[in-house]
Parts: C-alpha cells; sequence; structure tokens
C-alpha cells in the first residue's frame, strides 16, 4: 500500500481556518488490501466535510443528528460496535482513523476538510498541521495561505522534525496583508539516511502570526451581510490581582505532580506584580490557610511564601468544597485591597471530591452562591481521575474557564503558561454595543474580565440595508471608565474580500455559525436542564445547517459493500 500524494491545503482568512487533507493511495500488491488514512486534527476544529473515492465512485460522509446517526448504526451493526473514527489524541489533537479495504492495482482518494477559528493567546495565533505520514510520500505538500486585512504584524514557522536539509523544502512569501507557506520536500529529503526507507516526518508543522492593530475600537470585517468585530487593545495600564491558589496536597498529588507544583508556583510567584496581593490555601481532607488573609507581593511576603511552598507535601483525602468556600471567604473579609483589582481563585486539583462534601452538584451550587459573580474561579484539573465536567462546570458558572494540565514532563510549564494567560487583566466588564434593530444573532457581546494577549470576538448578522454599522465599546480599565466609538462603512467593508483567491465564499457566516455553536454548547455545560435542551437544539439546527460534525452531530461514512458497512465519526469532548 502506497500513499503517492498527501497535500494539506489551509486556507487562513481573518483568523478562520479552512483545511483539506487529501491522501491518495495506490494499493500495489496483487490482492486486496486495507488503505488506511490517520490524521490528526485540533480539538477546537469542526470536520465539515470527509470522502472517499475508490476507482472513480465516491462514498460521502454524511452528517446527522448524533441520536438518530447511532440508531442506524445500530441497526446496521448487530455484531458488536467499532470504536468511531475520532478520538482524542493529545493536549490539542484529535485523530481520525479510517480504512477501507481495496482491490490489487486500485486507487482510494481521502479527502478530509475541517474548520477552526485561531484564537490568540499570550499575543500570537497559533495554525498546528500534524505532520505523520509513516512513509515516503512521492508527493508531499503542506500548503497555506494567510490573508489578514488588519496586516500580518509577523509570521513565523516551527517544527518539531525540521533538518537543514528539510529547510531547503520551506518557502515563505510575505507581504503587508498576506502570507504564503510552502513545505514541499523530495523523497530524499524526507529520509533519515539515504540509506533506509525511514520517514522524518513526524511530529508538529506550526505557523504563528499575530495581526496589526490600529485603531482602538478594534477591527471590523463584512461579507454577505454577515460581520466580525475583533477587539484587542494594547498598552493598557494593568489591574492589580487578587489571587488565591488553592492547592490539592491529598495522597495523589503525591510524587510528580506535586514536585511539578512546587515547581510552577515558585516560578508563578516571581512573576507577581509588587500591586498584586494574594494567598495560597492547601487542601486534604482537612484545609490549611497559608495565612489567614491576602498579603501584597513585597519581595519578603514572595520570599516568605516561597518558603511554604518548597514544603508542600501530598497524603490524605479531598475536600474541594470547603478549600474553595474557605478562598471566597477569604477574598470577602480582604480589607485594603487596592480600589479597582481583579479577584481570581485557582483551583488545581487531581482528583475527586472524596471528603466533607462529595456530591459534585452540591459543591457547584455552594461555590456559585458564594461566589455570586463577585470573583473569577479558575480550575485546573490535573491528569485524568478528575471529574473534567465538573470542574468545567464550576469554573463557568463563575466566569472563569476550566483547563486539563496532562502529567507529563512539562506539567509545571503547562501550569505556568495557564498563569500567564491569565497574569494580565488589563480591562474589567466590557460591553460592545451596536445598534439592536440592526443585528441578529448576535453572539456574546459582553465580558467580564480581558486578559492582555487575547482577543474578544464578537459577530452577527446584519438585518437590514445598513450603510453605517456603529459600534460602541464600554469597559472600565485600571485607571478610568473607557467609551470608544467607530463606524463601519458597510460597502466599503465588503469591498476588501472582494477577488481574493484566498477567501472561502461566505467564510464570515460560517464563522458566525463555528462562533455561536461553540458558545451555545458553553453555555449549556452551566445551564439549568430546561435552557439546557433550548440551547443544544439550537447549536444541532447550526451544526446541520453548516454541516459540522460538534458534539450534538455525527457523521455517518459508509464504505463498499461487503465491508463493515457504515462507521461513525463523532467529535470527543474533553469531558469525555
Amino acid at each position: 500500500i502506497e500513499i503517492y500524494s498527501l497535500h494539506v491545503d489551509c486556507k487562513v482568512t481573518s483568523r478562520f481556518a479552512h483545511t483539506i487533507i487529501t491522501s491518495k493511495i495506490v494499493n500495489r500488491a496483487n490482492e486486496s488490501r486495507e488503505a488506511t488514512f490517520e490524521v490528526e486534527l485540533p480539538k477546537s476544529a469542526f470536520i465539515t466535510n470527509f470522502s472517499m473515492s475508490i476507482d472513480g465512485k465516491v462514498y460521502p460522509g454524511i452528517i446527522k443528528e448524533k441520536a438518530s446517526a447511532q440508531k442506524e448504526y445500530d441497526a446496521a451493526v448487530s455484531h458488536g460496535q467499532s470504536a468511531g473514527l475520532v478520538k482524542i489524541t493529545g493536549r490539542k489533537l484529535e485523530q481520525f482513523h479510517v480504512s477501507v479495504s481495496i482491490a490489487a492495482a486500485s486507487k482510494v482518494t481521502f479527502e478530509l476538510a475541517y474548520e477552526e477559528l485561531l484564537k490568540r493567546q499570550l499575543g500570537k495565533f497559533e495554525l498546528l498541521i500534524k505532520v505523520r505520514p509513516k512513509q515516503l510520500v512521492k508527493h508531499f505538500q503542506i500548503d497555506v495561505h494567510i490573508f489578514e486585512p488588519q496586516g500580518i504584524r509577523f509570521l513565523e514557522t516551527d517544527s518539531t522534525f525540521m533538518t537543514n536539509e528539510l529547510t531547503e523544502a520551506l518557502t515563505k512569501v510575505q507581504n503587508e496583508t498576506k502570507a504564503h507557506i510552502l513545505f514541499k520536500p523530495t523523497v530524499d529529503q524526507q529520509k533519515i539516511n539515504p540509506e533506509l526507507d525511514e520517514t522524518l516526518l513526524n511530529g508538529d508543522f506550526v505557523v504563528r502570526y499575530d495581526v496589526k492593530r490600529g485603531a482602538t475600537a478594534g477591527d471590523i470585517q463584512i461579507v454577505n451581510g454577515y460581520f466580525v468585530h475583533y477587539f484587542a487593545p494594547r498598552e493598557m495600564p494593568v489591574f492589580p490581582k487578587n489571587v488565591i491558589f488553592v492547592i490539592d496536597r491529598s495522597g495523589s498529588m503525591a510524587g510528580r505532580k506535586i514536585e511539578q507544583t512546587r515547581d510552577a508556583l515558585l516560578k508563578i510567584l516571581q512573576d507577581l506584580r509588587p500591586e498584586d496581593h494574594f494567598s495560597f490555601i492547601t487542601f486534604n481532607s482537612k484545609v490549611a490557610e497559608w495565612k489567614s488573609s491576602l498579603l501584597q507581593a513585597t519581595a519578603d511576603n514572595v520570599a516568605s511564601a516561597a518558603g511554604f511552598v518548597q514544603t508542600l507535601s501530598a497524603s490524605g483525602g479531598t475536600d474541594i468544597n470547603r478549600a474553595l468556600l474557605t478562598a471566597v471567604s477569604m477574598l470577602d473579609k480582604a480589607e485594603r485591597l487596592p480600589g479597582r483589582s481583579v479577584s481570581m481563585m485557582i483551583l488545581l486539583t487531581d482528583g475527586q471530591p472524596t471528603s466533607g462534601e462529595s456530591n459534585v452538584e452540591v459543591i457547584q451550587e455552594n461555590i456559585q452562591k458564594a461566589v455570586n459573580g463577585k470573583y473569577a474561579l479558575f480550575c485546573l484539573g490535573f491528569g485524568f481521575d478528575v471529574s473534567y465536567k465538573f470542574l468545567e462546570k464550576m469554573a463557568l458558572s463563575n466566569g472563569g474557564i476550566a483547563r486539563r494540565i496532562y502529567e507529563n514532563a512539562d506539567a509545571a510549564l503547562q501550569l505556568q503558561g495557564f498563569y500567564q494567560e491569565v497574569a494580565t487583566p488589563i480591562l474589567m466588564k466590557i460591553e460592545m454595543q451596536y445598534p439592536e434593530n440592526a443585528i441578529e444573532g448576535l453572539t456574546k457581546n459582553n465580558f467580564k474580565l480581558f486578559f492582555e494577549g487575547s482577543e474578544i470576538i464578537v459577530s452577527g448578522k446584519i438585518s437590514n440595508e445598513l450603510d453605517l454599522l456603529p459600534v460602541e465599546i464600554k469597559a472600565q480599565t485600571h485607571a478610568s471608565d473607557l467609551t470608544l466609538k467607530e463606524e463601519a462603512n458597510v460597502k466599503e467593508k465588503e469591498q476588501v474580500f472582494q477577488n481574493q483567491s484566498y477567501v472561502f465564499g461566505n467564510f464570515i457566516e460560517r464563522l458566525w455559525a463555528y462562533l455561536t455553536i461553540q458558545q451555545l454548547l458553553e453555555k449549556s455545560i452551566s445551564a439549568e436542564e430546561e435552557d439546557k435542551k433550548t440551547l443544544e437544539a439550537q447549536a444541532l439546527e447550526l451544526s446541520l445547517q453548516y454541516n459540522f460534525v460538534t458534539p450534538l452531530t455525527s457523521m455517518v461514512v459508509t464504505k463498499p459493500t461487503g465491508q463493515q458497512q457504515t462507521e461513525l465519526a463523532n467529535k470527543p469532548t474533553e469531558a469525555g
């Protein structure tokens, strides 16, 4: 079985990435063989299309509602389940894997398309392409086109498998608003060494970039009556933070995990700003406060905290409920905190609540009542014994986010990386306002906090014949209340994307659908049962209308007769 051609074709238009992977395989044996198509795609992406064509006949994947697809599948497959075509393979990726039997001398072409909105983190966008053909490929290429009307501020490529020979196969062409990256290694360049038919191509190929930002009220782009508004202010004064680290030191944290936690906390302590206030609460079946109140991050206090962190050891049970309630009450009682400041709790745990209150619903309720919208709660789940669903719901209900920390050598770096994302709050209570009667289907437009290095994205449909789209942004900065105004000329904005070869049709409409589905699903996590159903129904309708494989839809892949006929591609989620 020979993969004679493998193309990754990626168009990024204004952060929205559309990727098509095409693999052409020939069976050189004189009897039928299994041809396998195995690719990895980002977890944040939605698959939109898949097809196999065998000797000219096309077998498309059909996207349906998950429940009905499952029913169909169960009816077709009476003899036991297959594992489904998609599974999570790492912290950023999931794998799509399908095999089909093809006759001697036959050819098959696999094609998979997926879309994602690139998210700005720590000041850059990252496009991740996983490369692992497992054999030498005669025609191999990665072709990336980027079009950013705001202008490209910087662009870099990075890869985990580059050698000097392979660098020669990489070209980058760039002007003010466009970039083209082509990676096209010959068979000889792909070899680990000239004698062996083994490939070097195994790992990540990454493109990182950021855009230029001029206008203070962000940047508006419009195509076919849909708009997207990007807002990422810079050079603003930073809010002082009041942060309590709530650290699990139960028995399961013993050994490497607690060591990595200590390493990360020591680094994080160095990153605190002098005007920040902080404290530690550690817990197993008992809850211990390092100090009875928050301390200012002076050199002395930070040094004393570092001494404390170095003594952290792990044993005993897990009382998440009491640990968090203790943190909330410490923030409630705090005095002498800076007037305009941001208060947050960062919980790190690796297990289920086993001591004290262990019913997760009761804990969620307790915490939400106590926090009452005053503070942000971030939940970091260490490893795979945590109930990620529980942590995610708790974070999203309290203005924060959840993240899984993978038990690898770089866990300390993952913890630090997370801290850096939330280390620099520069705006609070952000409201993005648009004319009410002229916009439909507006995505989330108010945000509690904005952190330096990230980006706010709002999208919607301009309902009537507007010539000018006025926007107003209200927010609080550390110094004052802020109001920014801007007017977008609809006709002018529409022209930016005309006759651009980089643009795939109605990309802002698809971006709007992608963002709306993501937000409906996120909202449904912390919603009450009744609302949950409504939110999911809306997300399902959009998933079907725009042909996305989301947690509510499945793609049914049908193979030629005589093989296990149907297989399902589902979207795995972090919460499993």
